[in-house]
C-alpha cells in the first residue's frame, strides 16, 4: 500500500527538558544555551544526531518552537532539527511564511551552520535572522556526518534574502558536543547515518 502521510513528532523527553525554560530568552547566549542542552541529550536518547534548533521571536525572545534531529526515531532522512523547529513554528503561527504580514520577526537558532538541506529550508521559511554556534570543518571531522556541498557564500545568500546571520555564539560548547558525540559513537557503535554521501 502506498503511504499517504508522514510527519515528525518531538520525543517525550523534550517536554521534560524544557519544562523549566522561561517563556522569554532575551539573549543570544540563553537561546544557544538551550539549543546545546537539547543537542547534547538528543543523541544519548537515540533519536538522531547531536543537533537541535529553536525558533524565537527575534526582538522579544519569546520561544515559539524547539526541534531536535529525529532521523533515527522517525526513519525519515529529512528529520533534521531545523526542519522540525521550523515546521513546528509554522504550525504554531498558522502559516508557512514566518515573515508574513502581521507577524513578529522570527529567528532560527542552531548549534552549527545548516547542512545543504536545512540551508534551503531556512531560506524559504520566512525567518528574518539565523544564529549559529559556528561553522567550519569541526562538525564533519569529529562526527563523521556529511553536511553536503554547501555554497561558499552561504552567509551572503541569506543576507541577500533579508536574513541576518550571526555566527560564533557559544562555539566552544558546540565543539564539545561534537566531541562527546564522537566518544559516544566510539563506545557504543551508534549509527552515523550518511546514506551514500561521506560514508563512515
Amino acid at each position: 500500500m502506498v503511504a499517504t502521510s508522514f510527519g515528525f513528532t518531538l520525543p517525550e523527553w523534550v517536554g521534560d527538558e524544557i519544562a523549566d525554560v522561561p517563556e522569554v530568552l532575551p539573549t543570544l547566549e540563553e537561546r544557544m544555551g538551550l539549543v546545546h542542552r537539547l543537542a547534547a541529550r538528543n543523541f544519548v536518547e537515540g533519536n538522531g544526531g547531536p543537533f537541535a534548533a529553536i525558533v524565537v521571536e527575534r526582538d522579544s525572545g519569546r520561544l515559539v518552537s524547539v526541534g531536535v534531529n529525529v532521523v533515527l526515531a522517525s526513519g525519515i532522512s529529512s528529520g533534521h532539527a531545523e526542519v522540525v523547529a521550523l515546521g513546528l513554528a509554522q504550525t504554531a503561527v498558522g502559516q508557512w511564511d514566518l515573515g508574513g504580514a502581521g507577524l513578529p520577526a522570527h529567528e532560527l537558532v542552531v548549534n552549527w551552520r545548516p547542512c545543504v538541506q536545512c540551508y534551503g529550508a531556512t531560506l524559504w521559511s520566512g525567518v528574518r535572522s539565523l544564529v549559529v554556534a559556528g561553522d567550519g570543518p569541526e562538525l564533519e571531522q569529529l562526527t563523521g556526518f556529511d553536511e553536503g556541498p554547501m555554497v561558499v557564500d552561504w552567509r551572503d545568500q541569506f543576507r541577500a534574502r533579508g536574513i541576518d546571520v550571526t555566527t560564533d555564539v557559544l562555539r566552544r560548547e558546540a565543539v564539545a558536543t561534537w566531541q562527546a558525540y564522537a566518544d559516544h559513537v566510539a563506545s557504543t557503535g551508534a549509527v552515523v547515518y550518511n546514506a551514500r554521501g561521506s560514508e563512515s
